[in-house]
């Protein structure tokens, strides 16, 4: 009975063939079914098949400050006449108003009129949002007035408060603490009695959207910012939906932007977000169905503000919807740069080349100028005429929006983790336990993709890190502590962006580093005088060598790399890049960008750097007699 018993649950078993083939069977005709099913709705909704593309519209020129202050010359007097009036003590001016009117463009107004600059000794600006920690604003302040004060995260407050005392001290001084949100008296009062070594007349612009924080912190009666006035709401439209004259030509459109800007209700915010949607658009219908969309219906907390948002938001390509959504898991304030965001859409999976022309770094570009072209990101700030590299920020209601229709991809941890999907992405606040993190929870996030620890201090990178199989991101840079990596780090065959700038005593890269095929970027600084071989890394699209004294030359076997297009080396007094070989072939260069700065052993190019004139777009060497060899 037993064999019998036996053979009967063998033959019943999912392991038997046949009866794998038809448990699979009837799972198939459900899922033919479901298919069916949703097949009859598409035709039922009227739908088409396809997919939707990307299409670039023509963009302009980024706004500038001027255009965004229209209106406002009013305003930026009777501010200036506040600065100016005389006091015996420290004066606090609140700048106060709703989400997305524009206090802080204003104050920026002010902070560059040349009068301003020429009255006060020193000019500071901080950017303080909704983490009001006076020893990290104590930080900010110091790095804003001087840059001669180093190691500020290594200082206890008391020191932090000497150093800032010292550089207040006899100075009359000009202070803007942006987007205040704290009602905490205890905190202010705190950071406010550190700011009193300044002399006579020194003062403080606060902004803020809460009256609560005004009244605390203003030691005058808060400057209340209204509205934009109609005619002012649609000139500046009119800036961001038209090119320069076209307006002249499509007197109905601005009769139908008339209605829109209405709608918007003074706020600049709004008017610039749907002006810029319907830049170039000459279609009255897509203007009408703006004007009549029945979002204008809904109710938010910032009223005036928030239907505009998601309408420009539900216009975005799904593509850029999700690449919107990821950027919910920084911080609000935080500083973007283009490759470092578009390396973190990379990590992902967010970029897709459907037409298979150009890099995955091309089509985040793509991606990234047209969520600025369509007002996503603000203040830009170029560092080259190429904006082969640049930064720039995200305001915190467009911020408040991406983090709204986000919340079932992303969570971030604030307290010690309990349960946490495996699945999410998970930022680390900086002031995380990293040691006991890294240890206790690195089997949980099997499925990670984005690891960032930059300014993290930590001597060990656990071996564990070889586990994480789905790293596709790992960021270590700037940290002083750490003098190796574990060798298990070069089992990670998915990652693609290691940062290591910054790590001034990181001696060694693992001898194995070879086997980290997919790598596209790599930032390094390093105490080593050689790296470890790359030949096998072929997909290395850019190399960033920087404060590493005591490097040679590039890595062995990869003197003439042909497929980066990004190669900076900067502050390696040993360094200098040799000549080929005899019998070296090199191949077709594709550098787009070479930055060659403070290498001064390096008295010429090598002859096989010549071939990439024509192609580059930005050569920067900071040797006026630097020359081909």
């Amino acid at each position: 009975m037993k064999v019998q018993s036996d053979e009967v649950r063998r033959f019943c078993s999912r392991s038997n063939p046949l009866v794998f083939r038809l448990c699979f069977g009837h799972k198939i005709k459900d899922i033919q079914k479901k298919l069916h099913e949703l097949a009859a709705l598409r035709i039922g909704f009227g739908l088409k098949e396809g997919h939707r593309k990307l299409i670039t519209r023509e963009t302009h020129s980024y706004l500038t400050s001027l255009d965004l202050v229209r209106g406002r010359d009013a305003d930026k007097e009777s501010i200036i006449e506040l600065l100016f009036e005389p006091s015996d003590n420290l004066s606090v001016i609140p700048i106060q108003g709703m989400g997305g009117m524009g206090k802080t463009t204003l104050a920026k107004f002010v902070y560059n009129d040349k009068i301003v600059e020429t009255n006060f000794d020193l000019k500071m600006w901080v950017c303080v949002s909704e983490d009001f920690e006076v020893r990290k604003l104590v930080g900010k302040i110091l790095d804003s007035a001087t840059s001669e004060v180093k190691d500020k995260g290594d200082m206890s407050l008391d020191v932090l408060q000497n150093h800032l005392r010292n550089a207040l001290k006899n100075k009359r001084f000009f202070l803007v603490l942006d987007d205040v949100w704290s009602e905490n008296p205890t905190k202010w009062n705190d950071l406010k009695g550190l700011l009193m070594e300044g002399s006579k007349g020194s003062k403080i612009i606060v902004t803020t959207r809460k009256k609560k924080v005004a009244e605390l912190m203003g030691d005058v009666k808060a400057y209340h910012l209204e509205g934009l006035c109609a005619e002012d709401c649609l000139s500046l439209f009119v800036k961001c939906a038209f090119k320069d004259g076209e307006e002249k030509r499509n007197q109905k459109l601005i009769l139908i932007g008339r209605e829109i800007v209405e709608k918007c209700k003074g706020v600049p915010l709004a008017v610039t977000s749907l002006g810029r949607l319907l830049y170039s658009e000459l279609d009255p219908q897509k203007w009408i169905s703006v004007r009549d969309s029945e979002l204008w219906e809904l109710k938010e907390e910032e009223v005036d503000i928030f239907p505009a948002l998601r309408l420009s938001y539900n216009e975005l390509p799904s593509s850029l919807k999700q690449c919107f959504h990821f950027c919910a898991l920084f911080p609000k304030d935080h500083q973007f740069y283009n490759v470092d965001l578009i390396h973190f859409w990379m990590a992902h999976g967010l970029l897709q080349s459907h037409s298979g022309k150009g890099t995955l770094e091309d089509v985040g570009e793509m991606y990234l100028k047209e969520l600025l072209s369509r007002g996503f990101f603000q203040d830009v700030d170029r560092y080259d005429d190429t904006e082969s590299f640049y930064s720039f920020y995200m305001h915190d209601l467009i911020h408040d929006l991406a983090h709204l229709m986000s919340q079932n991809e992303c969570s971030t941890i604030k307290s010690p983790i309990s349960n946490v999907s495996e699945r999410k992405q998970v930022p680390v606040e900086k002031n995380h336990d990293f040691a006991s993190f890294i240890r206790k929870y690195i089997s949980k996030f099997k499925f990670l993709r984005v690891l960032d620890l930059e300014g993290f201090h930590f001597e060990v990178l656990p071996s564990d890190i070889g586990r994480m199989k789905h790293l596709r991101y790992l960021d270590l840079s700037r940290n002083d502590a750490i003098t190796e990596l574990p060798v298990s780090i070069c089992k990670l065959h998915s990652l693609e962006t290691l940062g290591l700038a910054g790590c001034r005593n990181l001696k060694v890269l693992p001898e194995d580093f070879n086997s980290l095929i997919n790598l596209r970027l790599l930032t390094i600084t390093t105490t080593a005088s050689n790296l470890p071989r790359m030949e096998c890394l072929t997909s290395l699209r850019g190399l960033w060598i920087t404060e590493s004294p005591n490097l040679i030359s590039l890595p062995i076997n990869f003197e003439h790399p042909t497929l980066i297009e990004t190669l900076i080396i900067s502050h390696c007094k040993m360094f200098t890049l040799t000549e080929k070989k005899d019998n070296d072939q090199v191949g077709k260069l594709s550098l787009r960008n070479l930055i060659l700065h403070d290498l001064p052993k390096m008295a010429a190019f090598p002859h096989w750097l010549e071939g990439c004139e024509d192609i580059l777009k930005m050569l920067q060497h900071g040797f006026p007699t630097l020359y081909f060899s």
